[in-house]
């Protein structure tokens, strides 16, 4: 059994792709947490694993697991590093001492490096630097160790944050040095990494002797056990059996009693005798647990603060769906099954917001990312409905209404600038600083309104040719500016509902582009194809060849078809306007007119 002292907790944190999770992999297996023909021991990205992170290849969820190392028990708490799951970010931050940062040799630090390190600094965690990916060809380490002196000095909230450990890593090949190696190839492993940890992380500042006290972090279940409570033990000691009150957020206590209590070893969880303070464990028998509430001593029950999330800065319209073709590809789709499954989101989701709406809900989140997650996880569980476009969520200080805004870092190729700013410029954002990178392209970094940074994306994609890296961060509130007009074309609607033909397509491509396929089922009011001007245009696009027995040279040639553009969910979301809605079904994304009859959507619009 650990003792406090030989127990560290630390979070593994960085921007996007900066090789947290296959630093952390490396952990796992240099620390002997898989015997060797475990097939673990083949298999890279451990920890995400969900669905949509091996996809998508990023962290979406905090991920909890646990080393031994000599005689020292590892907790390590995988975090996102995408700016919109702030919520988890800032929930699993409490539970660690330490922060391992972890920075790409050639991209240094970015937006949301600096994000979660401000949180992890002003939560007062002990730094420790990995400056990882040191074999990359367009490596900067001097520049890069600059960078990460001037963004501490600008975040560091006590002085002692300013000494950190800097170690320098290959992450996929599982080797780290505490000075700069004379080649990649130089022989090396993670024992530095370990080191770091035992030596620089102190130890949890914990009460052993006092009344049981464990601030719930996560939650997470399984068929087998059913809920479990995730968290930190801050004060004395848990056992199975142990009776315990659970200090609600209303102020209530509810009684309960520990069944088990598991530990993480590797990607398992282990069923221990008992937890101690300091130790992050799993606790099933408190049933009604929800993030951010206290599970205390049933004799002395006394209650932690609150975990207080950022607030939401996107909103969206989440409904049944109304569509003609509603009903045809799903499992769930009433008002109703919508509703408990958002309500089961929200238990584990903490940057979420619901409130009902007309006949659906108003969903708010931390940005277009986080809410197409949960779009995208509701979809693939047989779930179908319509989202409106994203709304920005505003709030009112001292009588002014405020609008979310952010920082805009964008690295584009020289010949691009020229369009990136034009529409940057439409946009009313100001720019505030540009310059030249090593790698010979252009950096810009803006300060935009949320609302403005709406149905950006896919715009600057095209128009840069993907050749784009765009990152934002939060920065704050600025009093709500002028409506923005529509910066898109008009779309082309189908006039009538049936099946596409290759005949009438040809048509429809002469006029812009189009998002259906040949074969497509389609209804009136349906959006299929973006118009050349800026008006909607009724396009009908069942409609079959005319047969006839008269000849021409012109009439009998082959269809000759643009392919279709299919959108993502995110680039649905993006490209949609107020009158507009997405229809979301596990086999289907079609884009629609709010109002399908032509005759009154013209009404409407007078």
């Amino acid at each position: 059994m650990h003792t406090p002292d030989k127990i560290r907790n630390i979070a593994v944190i960085a921007h996007v792709d900066h090789g947290k999770t296959t630093l952390v992999d490396g952990l796992l297996k240099q620390s002997n947490t898989f015997r060797d023909n475990q097939a673990e021991m083949s298999q890279v990205l451990l920890m995400d694993s969900g669905d949509q992170e091996r996809e998508r290849g990023i962290t979406i969820t905090a991920k909890l697991t646990a080393v031994h190392w000599q005689d020292y028990r590892i907790n390590i708490i995988d975090t996102p590093g995408h700016a919109d799951f702030s919520g988890e970010v800032e929930r699993t931050l409490n539970m660690a001492d330490g922060c391992l940062l972890i920075v790409d040799a050639q991209e240094g630090p970015m937006p949301q490096t600096k994000f979660v390190l401000t949180k992890a600094l002003a939560l007062g965690l002990k730094p420790i630097v990995v400056i990882n990916k040191i074999d990359k060809d367009g490596r900067r380490l001097k520049e890069v160790e600059d960078e990460l002196a001037d963004l501490f000095l600008e975040l560091a909230v006590h002085e002692d944050q300013l000494h950190y450990p800097v170690y320098y890593a290959i992450g996929r090949e599982g080797k780290a040095w505490a000075n700069i190696p004379g080649g990649t190839t130089a022989a090396g492993n993670l024992e530095p990494v370990f080191e770091a940890i035992v030596s620089a992380v102190p130890a949890p500042n914990v009460e052993p002797d006092l009344p049981f006290q464990m601030l719930v972090t996560a939650l997470s279940r399984d068929n087998f056990q059913g809920k479990y409570a995730v968290g930190r033990i801050s004060r004395g000691s848990i056992k199975p059996g142990q009776p315990v009150t659970l200090c609600k957020k209303d102020g209530s206590m509810v009684k309960a009693k520990v069944e088990k209590i598991y530990e993480s070893r590797g990607l398992a969880k282990i069923e221990i005798p008992e937890g101690i303070a300091g130790d992050l464990v799993s606790l099933t028998g408190v049933a009604d647990a929800k993030i951010g509430e206290t599970i205390a001593d049933a004799n002395e029950p006394e209650a932690l603060p609150v975990l207080e999330v950022e607030a939401p800065t996107l909103q969206i319209y989440m409904g049944p769906n109304t569509s003609p073709l509603k009903g045809q590809e799903a499992e769930f789709s009433t008002s109703r099954q919508i509703g408990d499954r958002l309500q089961k989101e929200l238990e584990i989701n903490i940057g979420l917001r619901v409130k009902p709406a007309d006949i659906g809900y108003v969903v708010s989140g931390r940005g277009e990312l986080h809410l197409s997650v949960l779009i995208e996880s509701m979809r693939r569980e047989g779930y179908e409905f319509e989202v409106g476009r994203p709304q920005v969520v505003t709030q009112t200080h001292d009588g002014v209404v405020e609008e979310p805004v952010e920082e805009l870092i964008i690295e584009v190729p020289a010949e691009h600038v020229g369009a990136v700013q034009m529409e940057l410029g439409k946009r009313r954002a100001e720019l505030s600083e540009q310059f030249s990178t090593s790698t010979g392209a252009t950096k810009l970094i803006y300060r935009l309104s949320t609302r403005a940074s709406l149905g950006m994306r896919n715009i600057l994609l095209t128009t840069t040719r993907g050749t784009i890296i765009m990152n934002s961060l939060s920065d704050g509130y600025q009093p709500l500016g002028a409506e923005l007009k529509q910066l898109r074309n008009g779309v082309l609607i189908a006039y009538e509902g049936g099946v596409a033909t290759p005949y009438s397509l040809q048509t429809a491509g002469e006029r812009g582009v189009c998002f259906v396929e040949p074969g497509t089922k389609v209804y009136a009011g349906q959006i299929i194809g973006l118009n050349k001007r800026n008006e909607d245009m009724e396009i009908n696009i069942v409609r079959e060849k005319q047969l006839t027995n008269m000849r021409s040279s012109s009439s009998d040639g082959v269809v000759q078809l643009t392919p279709a553009t299919i959108f993502s969910l995110e680039e649905c979301l993006d490209f949609i306007e107020n009158d507009e809605l997405l229809e979301v079904t596990p086999k289907s994304l079609r884009l629609r007119k709010k109002e399908l009859n032509p005759n009154k959507r013209k009404r409407t619009n007078k």
